[in-house]
């Protein structure tokens, strides 16, 4: 499930794979782009912003990709076989001599002007793991709308950019309120501390190939994905429900017992065990 920091691990592979090199291979398989032709162009590099990849070309170009759910970038060799899905799956392939980046089951793929990058990601707030990571604009976003629930604040880009659903519950356990309290009965110091928490676990995440928030050797995560085995902290069964708005459901995990706040309406509830269903 692609957050900020398999984001920020997918930018450097394709940085590292393709900047400073000349495109010897093009090929755009959505409509739009499909006459699209790079070849001979030098890349200058991939960015990340959030959970949006930026990949720069010569010229002044920009391709801006997403990966949702389950879109996925793959660098291989040249003389390697591509296999990171079904060929009806590719909607991109940037190729040099010895590299060919190939973008699997991408949802967002458009070009742009370099000088006009924010359109597309002009409306985020601070990147947990970017330059621009501004804690105190982050924790001013969250408090805006008070009503909010905590879980669905998080999840909004435009406060805080990188956060998806595994670290939505992750960081609601390890602030120890439910992910349906309203963000404005958060406690002052667990509120003023949330930003810079939740920068600390993706910033520890970054350069791993599984994410671990709890910092033990044998259970990666406190809560998500575990229901309705025990917590890790007090025994109580991890329990999950969809939040949204009705049009995004997305599966909860909490703590019952370790984290205060209300529990969601009994028709949301799943029943133990029960898969996640894919969401965006």
């Amino acid at each position: 499930m692609p957050e900020g920091d398999t984001v920020w691990q997918a930018a450097r592979r394709l940085h590292d794979a393709l900047a400073g090199r000349v495109l010897t291979r093009s090929d755009f398989r959505v409509p739009r782009y499909a006459t699209v032709d790079l070849t001979g162009r030098t890349v200058l590099g991939t960015v990340p912003r959030g959970k949006h990849l930026l990949t720069r070309f010569e010229g002044g170009l920009t391709l801006h990709t997403h990966l949702r759910m389950e879109g996925a970038w793959k660098i291989y060799r040249s003389e390697e076989r591509w296999k990171g899905g079904p060929v009806h799956q590719i909607r991109a392939v940037i190729g040099t001599a010895d590299r060919s980046a190939v973008g699997y089951r991408l949802q967002v793929l458009e070009f742009l002007r370099t000088d006009e990058e924010e359109q597309a990601v002009g409306h985020l707030g601070p990147d947990l793991l970017g330059p621009d990571w501004n804690p105190e604009r982050a924790l001013a976003n969250l408090l805006a709308d008070p009503a909010r629930q905590l879980g669905e604040a998080l999840l909004d880009q435009r406060n805080l950019a990188g956060i998806g659903n595994v670290y939505k519950s992750e960081l609601c356990f390890l602030i120890g309120a439910t992910p349906w309290l309203p963000v404005g009965a958060l406690p002052a110091d667990r509120a003023a501390k949330l930003p810079g928490l939740a920068q600390r676990v993706l910033e520890a995440n970054r350069e791993r190939p599984v994410r671990r928030t709890t910092g033990l050797r044998d259970q990666d995560l406190f809560v998500y994905g575990r229901a309705p085995r025990p917590c890790l902290r007090c025994g109580t069964a991890i329990r999950l429900a969809d939040q949204g708005d009705g049009s995004r459901e997305r599966p909860t995990y909490w703590c019952p017992a370790c984290q205060t706040g209300p529990a969601p309406a009994p028709g949301r509830r799943r029943a133990p065990g029960s898969r996640p269903r894919p969401n965006y």
